[in-house]
């Protein structure tokens, strides 16, 4: 190997040990940074006792510090009622709902067509965590609770995680950003920016499912089902409105009826030659046949009558 040869292949050697200590570090976690100093880094003997000897406090404090964090939780609830008016309770709901801070994201309202079924409804609602033991006492006052349910996912380890994983993927980024200002070769550069590339968007769908998680912890959900107390009963009219509707009714029943007389009347009219061709040949038959049984009855009262 020529001394030209060495020369072009050293800084690539170099690259690609850089770009594979870097990747490795990005995959450890955010705590295993620390750990890796440099020899010229690296503290004296005095200062490397003392380090020593408040690690074990650091430790404790950070260990106490995580043992205080509170858990990371995502709550969903269900509540039904049973109500004296489904309508009203919705208002109602909307109020309550307004005043704690929180949205309605799905509302379905059932009413059947059979007045012996009850009305039935659903509201979905998303309040903050904070106020969600409120606002499920609010709802529940809006008539019989008939069930009653709370749920609650501890989120806290996915979470650490996708923040670990960020800030590492956010180091990893930095660094190669600083390979790219020194490197000077165009497949050098290409294959930096390759690599940048893909951990942008691993950087993007982490992110989007860490919001996606907090904000997940941030609001509750609600499930509130209600149920009429009563069946849905169609109101008596007033006689007046009744005597209206049966006097609508017997016109629109007779104008139904005028119109099918002049329908059948025009159908007649567009077939009237082949009626009259068929009610001419049933006549045309009819009286032969009738000419042919009178004529044997005839000669039998001629023979009867001759000496």
């Amino acid at each position: 190997m020529n001394h030209s040869t060495h020369s072009l292949l050293k800084p690539n050697l170099f690259l690609t040990t850089l770009l594979g200590s870097i990747l490795l570090a990005s995959c450890q976690p955010s705590g295993g940074d620390s750990s890796m100093t440099s020899p010229a880094a690296a503290p004296a003997v005095g200062e490397a006792s003392l380090t020593n000897a408040s690690a074990p406090a650091q430790q404790a404090k950070g260990e106490k510090k995580i043992l205080q964090s509170p858990p990371q939780l995502i709550k969903t609830a269900e509540i039904a009622l049973v109500v004296n008016s489904i309508d009203d309770s919705f208002r109602q709901a909307s109020q309550i709902v307004k005043q704690q801070q929180g949205d309605v994201v799905g509302l379905q309202d059932d009413k059947p067509q059979d007045g012996s079924r009850r009305q039935t409804a659903t509201m979905r609602i998303r309040v903050p965590q904070d106020k969600l033991e409120t606002t499920i006492e609010a709802l529940a006052k809006l008539g019989t609770v008939q069930r009653r349910n709370l749920s609650a996912e501890d989120v806290t380890t996915q979470l650490v995680d996708f923040q670990a994983r960020v800030r590492n993927l956010r180091k990893t980024e930095s660094s190669l950003l600083q390979i790219m200002n020194r490197t000077g070769s165009v497949g050098d550069v290409l294959k930096v920016s390759q690599e940048l590339s893909k951990v942008r968007e691993s950087i993007e769908q982490i992110d989007a499912q860490l919001k996606s998680l907090t904000n997940r912890v941030a609001y509750s959900t609600i499930t509130l089902q209600l149920e009429a107390a009563v069946s849905t009963t169609t109101p008596q009219q007033p006689l007046g409105l009744q005597v209206q509707d049966t006097w609508n009714n017997a016109t629109q029943s007779v104008s139904e009826l005028t119109t099918n007389l002049i329908s059948l009347a025009i159908w007649l009219v567009a077939y009237s030659p082949y009626l009259l061709l068929l009610g001419g040949a049933t006549w045309f038959g009819y009286t032969r046949h009738k000419k042919q049984s009178s004529r044997p009855t005839t000669q039998s009262s001629d023979s009867h009558l001759a000496p």
